[in-house]
């Protein structure tokens, strides 16, 4: 699983068929205290994430099998919003 921050939005016209009316999201990785990490990511977004929350983004077989992924050419999904992390040293707020 990956922890991101929701940095953008992409349009795409002409796409596969199968993505027509799912929200495409721009994620930028971000560490357990929410500094950013090195790459950007795509996502489908399954649970209705906004911009600059932070999320769970899952990739690979499991991102196909979220919610309104299945038999999609799904790489990279949105599967939780978060609303804090907690580390030993304390609590983080998310997004």
């Amino acid at each position: 699983m990956i922890l991101a921050r929701v940095v953008g939005t992409i349009v795409a016209t002409r796409k596969d068929p199968r993505l027509d009316g799912k929200k495409l999201l721009i994620l930028k990785p971000v560490s357990p205290e929410g500094k950013d990490e090195a790459s950007y990511l795509i996502a489908v977004d399954a649970v209705g994430a906004g911009f600059r929350e932070t999320v769970i983004a899952v990739t690979g077989s499991s991102a196909r099998m979220a919610d309104g992924c299945k038999d999609r050419p799904v790489d990279t999904a949105i599967i939780g919003i978060v609303d804090t992390v907690s580390l030993d040293k304390g609590a983080v707020k998310g997004g």
